[in-house]
């Protein structure tokens, strides 16, 4: 990643979705960039789709403000 891309990345991240493989390799993903887990993740069902939804906050520890 270019030092201008990293610049561009935001410190802060909410990933949110349907808790399946597709977003767990989302989260997989922003960890490979250099984000870290920030707290627990938030999970939520929806009796209307019968999906559960989840939440995950991430943080980049290296960028400064």
């Amino acid at each position: 990643m270019t030092a201008v891309a990293e610049k561009e990345l935001p410190k802060y991240r909410l990933l949110t979705g349907v808790d399946d493989a597709a977003f767990c390799e989302r989260v997989s993903k922003e960890l490979e960039k250099g984000y870290v887990l920030y707290g627990s993740p938030a999970c939520t069902f929806n009796p209307e789709t019968g999906e559960m939804l989840v939440a995950q906050a991430i943080v980049r520890p290296d960028l400064k403000p």
